[in-house]
């Protein structure tokens, strides 16, 4: 048997999520039979799980302690990231951080132990402000993605609330996202909206975008502006006002105007002659839309931050007149 005072990032959460997390050698199907038993007791009374945890509760599980493995080195991975993390804002409850391309933020197929978010919390482990031994259940997290070789701005969440109320701006549509890009050709016209459908391929690890509804194809909105245009290529400014996977590289190729350096949906003659490594594409403007769960954290509500077009690799060598 093993009990858990439930602290503050363990709270406002179910009883069977928190138990996944605390336990996750204990089967799911198990967990299940366990808490419908009542081998998992909250406060010394049957719960569902469905219940949700507050500060200061007791849960007990009456298991087997084989579920009850130590830590071991991979759930420590975080100790062997030793790259930098170069960091735009950061306040007690979060930091935004920009991902350089080629770095990937979780770890992937490589099986490398060096992501975005295992550097942050190595940086925040040897602060003392993360100590995985003391908690239960969470540990400092990324809200939203990037792309491997896609650049910018990562949100990570140093706490459990802070990483609930990101979640739901971000599934709530109240952050604003803005990338810089560089395309081929001249988008006609030079400013507007995309809508199209896109429908993902999980076996080749792809989407396809489709101008009329499709089966199971789920509805994308982008929108581009024009900055500047030179020879053949564009830089546009793009907002995403929907968040799909591979959205902003699969809708401007599927517009016609492939992004450089995308080897996926973009055209490989000219990226070799570009000379471009990575997708020519970067996640350099953040803005926290107004809203009163933004109170208590900082006040971020209609605050912006960005990462100064100078730092982006792609832009200095457009405004230098490296780009055919």
């Amino acid at each position: 048997m093993k009990s858990y005072r439930i602290q503050q990032n363990d709270a406002g959460q179910r009883v069977d999520r928190f138990v996944s997390k605390a336990v996750p050698a204990l089967p799911a199907s198990l967990l299940q039979r366990y808490i419908r038993t009542k081998r998992i007791k909250l406060n010394g009374k049957r719960c569902e799980n469905r219940t949700m945890l507050a500060v200061g509760d007791e849960l007990s599980l009456y298991i087997n302690d084989e579920f009850f493995a130590p830590a071991s080195e991979t759930e420590n991975a975080f100790l062997s990231a030793r790259g930098p993390v170069d960091i735009v804002y950061e306040d007690g409850n979060l930091i935004l951080a920009d991902k350089r391309p080629g770095l990937v933020v979780h770890e992937d197929d490589s099986g490398s132990a060096d992501t975005l978010i295992n550097r942050i919390q190595r940086i925040l482990f040897e602060r003392g402000e993360y100590n995985p031994a003391a908690e239960n259940s969470f540990a400092p997290a990324l809200c939203n993605r990037l792309d491997r070789n896609t650049g910018g701005i990562v949100i990570a969440a140093k706490n459990a609330a802070t990483l609930r109320v990101m979640n739901a701006l971000l599934r709530e549509r109240l952050l604003e996202k803005h990338y810089l890009c560089l395309v081929h050709g001249a988008p006609d016209p030079p400013a507007s909206t995309l809508r199209g459908y896109l429908l993902k391929d999980e076996a080749r690890r792809q989407v396809e975008i489709f101008d009329r509804p499709r089966p199971g194809a789920k509805t994308i909105l982008t929108r581009y502006e024009t900055l500047e245009h030179s020879g053949s290529v564009s830089l546009l400014d793009v907002e995403l006002l929907t968040g799909r996977t591979h959205q902003i590289r699969a809708h401007l190729a599927h517009a016609g105007h492939p992004l450089l350096g995308d080897a996926k949906y973009g055209r490989n003659r000219d990226n070799r002659e570009n000379g471009c490594r990575f997708q020519a594409l970067y996640s350099y403007r953040l803005r926290f839309l107004p809203d009163e769960r933004l109170e208590h954290l900082a006040d971020l509500g209609g605050r912006e931050f960005r990462i100064s077009p100078e730092q982006i690799w792609f832009y200095r060598d457009f405004v230098s007149g490296n780009f055919k």
